[in-house]
């Protein structure tokens, strides 16, 4: 067993900071800054303002978190385009 137990909140992210970090709003109500986890970093997921995401933090230090977890959502799709189908790009492919 660790010296300390991780805390797992979720929150909703409401900005965009530079340097790979977020300001989330916990569901609890407060408001903190994230960064991504290097789970997240290495895959390369993104995160956008609006998402819901889960965050772990310690618990000295209840003002940073580590972002760990995206939620995923419906998000309604490009009109008109069949479901599953990659974004529409330019008219060429790249090599």
């Amino acid at each position: 067993m660790a010296k300390e137990e991780l805390i797992q909140f979720e929150g909703l992210v409401t900005e965009i900071l530079p340097d790979a970090r977020y300001r989330v709003q916990l569901d609890a109500g407060h408001e903190i800054v994230a960064y991504t986890a290097g789970k997240m970093k290495k895959n390369r997921i993104k995160t956008l303002a609006g998402d819901r995401v889960t965050i772990e933090m310690s618990p000295y230090d209840l003002e940073k978190g580590r972002l760990i977890f995206r939620h995923k959502d419906e998000r309604p799709s490009t009109p008109g385009a069949p479901r599953g189908a990659p974004p529409r790009g330019g008219q060429f492919r790249r090599r």
